[in-house]
């Protein structure tokens, strides 16, 4: 009992007092993402590294439940040195185990919903990336 209300707090806290909560400029890409199902929106701006293929910075912003917003904060602290590739890596399960308590259902898309816009952004960014490397090379 006593573990489950100091994740609980950790919740709170960064739902409270999320990190790395902002816009970043410049960037590297930005992506929006909702849960149809609430209307949690969230925004995740990133720089990658000159590689690439490195995240060197992160900010998300956005409007939800203490779920999302903790879930998001929680993964904006985790995604500086990771490459896009770990991202796409990313599951689920990882991202509910995170938060630390058990989640409902009905609440599941709120404790992935950063998790999936961040990878969403990746793809859209690889896409975009290697759309224009090919208009280049014709």
């Amino acid at each position: 009992m006593e573990r489950s209300n100091m994740y609980r707090e950790r919740i709170l806290d960064h739902c409270r007092n999320p990190r790395l909560f902002g816009q970043l400029s410049p960037l590297t890409f930005t992506h929006t993402g909702e849960n149809a199902s609430c209307g949690d929106e969230l925004t995740f701006d990133v720089r990658l590294a000159e590689d690439g293929e490195t995240i060197t910075e992160v900010a998300f912003r956005g409007d939800g439940c203490a779920i999302s917003l903790a879930s998001a904060s929680m993964l904006a602290e985790r995604l500086p040195g990771k490459t896009v590739e770990e991202v796409l890596e990313l599951d689920r399960e990882g991202a509910v185990e995170k938060l630390g308590v058990e989640i409902s259902p009905m609440r599941i898309d709120c404790a992935i919903l950063a998790e999936n816009v961040i990878q969403d952004g990746v793809n859209e960014h690889k896409t975009r990336d290697s759309a224009e490397e090919t208009s280049r090379e014709a």
